[in-house]
């Protein structure tokens, strides 16, 4: 049977030339950074050119960059850092509904050490508009933390407007772009962001690895404590072959990163094309334009989603009801709610994020076989 993955934004299939590069330091340099014989300044001397490469494909410092665990750890770091940092300043933060859980999950935490937190709800596209953040701002306000891309619908925020309103406030503001770094233009230099979450697993680097930039001048409590590695913010020996298989997928991300996009989203338009032409009653999820290049969410009216995608599975296509993070949950995505989607239509829908590896044939095969399942489904859906 044929095999054909479109799940892209929950992960992606590490970069041959990226497991090509790891694989010396998990035999030959298997050294500890920390460690003072040669054996740790070869690890050293890797783990901080690392550094530097990715510093500089985004824009920002090699001093700016600590290496974590994924995006929910320096989603974390972030957000609990300047809450204890700055608890003293105030106790006010600012999200909104339709983030990650690894930023809301923090902020409920938060609210019952009691922090008060303003969840803004976004438009119909799943945009948060910069006039909606700045009423939100108080005089004791810390933080304001929005998504750069969400991950559900693929919807771009305007973060350059949100972080010069929060700059000119006088507020911290994190951004997490799990889901567009590697994939659109990121300028640290020019971008007002003090923090940003990023991640490898989404840009075909390994799991376990990510990072988060913290701009010169922004400090942040630790959340955990041991060693003084990272310059004591993130205790730890670094993983050092997944940082190198890191450095190696973006290097690889800023010599395609425009060609992938083009390409990419010629694929995501042919798909939706024929969905709709050949499917009644569907709807596109997130804003039409601002959007990531590979993202596609759709609602199929009077049918389950999780219907849907056992289906396709069984055809040999991986799609997604919405973020990997909440698999096996039976309520409909918070995203979907959030826009205002009524709960039968939110679980209706699913994600097809597509990326390097799929072929205008994977596309073809899909829809085929979509429309084929979508017709057999609502002949038996009483919801149809």
């Amino acid at each position: 049977m044929r095999r054909i993955y479109m799940d892209h934004s929950a992960t992606t299939p590490v970069d041959s030339r990226v497991v090509e590069a790891m694989l010396p330091y998990m035999n030959e340099k298997f050294g500890n950074a920390s460690s003072i014989h040669s054996f740790g300044r070869v690890a050293k001397v890797s783990l901080e050119e690392a550094r530097e490469s990715i510093a500089e494909f985004c824009g920002a410092h090699a001093n700016e960059i600590y290496f974590t665990s994924g995006g929910t750890e320096s989603d974390n770091m972030a957000i609990q850092g300047i809450a204890r940092q700055l608890s003293d300043k105030g106790n006010h933060i600012i999200t909104s509904m339709i983030e990650h859980h690894a930023v809301l999950h923090t902020c409920e935490w938060l609210e019952k050490e009691g922090f008060e937190i303003t969840y803004l709800k976004p438009d119909e596209y799943g945009m948060i508009h910069p006039d909606a953040v700045a009423p939100a701002i108080r005089n004791d306000t810390i933080l304001v933390t929005i998504m750069h891309a969400n991950n559900e619908v693929g919807t771009i925020n305007p973060i350059d407007d949100i972080g010069q309103i929060s700059r000119e406030r006088g507020v911290v503001f994190h951004t997490d772009a799990v889901q567009t770094f590697g994939k659109i233009p990121i300028d640290l230099s020019q971008l007002p962001v003090d923090l940003m979450s990023m991640s490898g697993h989404k840009i075909y680097g390994p799991k376990g690895v990510g990072i988060l930039y913290v701009r010169k001048g922004i400090k942040l409590k630790p959340i955990t404590f041991g060693g003084a590695h990272e310059r004591n913010r993130r205790p730890g020996t670094e993983n050092i072959p997944g940082i190198i298989g890191l450095a190696k997928a973006v290097e690889i991300c800023e010599k395609q990163m425009i060609k992938d996009e083009v390409e990419i989203k010629k694929l995501r338009e042919a798909l939706y094309s024929i969905i709709t032409e050949r499917i009644p009653k569907v709807k596109l999820n997130g804003h039409p334009d601002q959007r990531l290049a590979g993202l596609l969410n759709l609602t199929f009216e009077g049918i389950e989603g999780e219907a849907l995608l056992l289906s396709l599975d069984l055809k040999g296509v991986a799609a997604s009801s919405g973020s990997a993070c909440t698999s096996g949950s039976v309520n409909p995505s918070h995203v979907l709610r959030a826009m205002g989607i009524k709960p039968e239509l939110a679980q209706s829908s699913i994600r097809f994020s597509l990326g390097r590896s799929n072929t205008m044939d994977d596309v073809e095969y899909t829809a085929t076989n979509l429309i084929e399942i979508v017709d057999r489904l609502r002949k038996m859906s009483p919801l149809a």
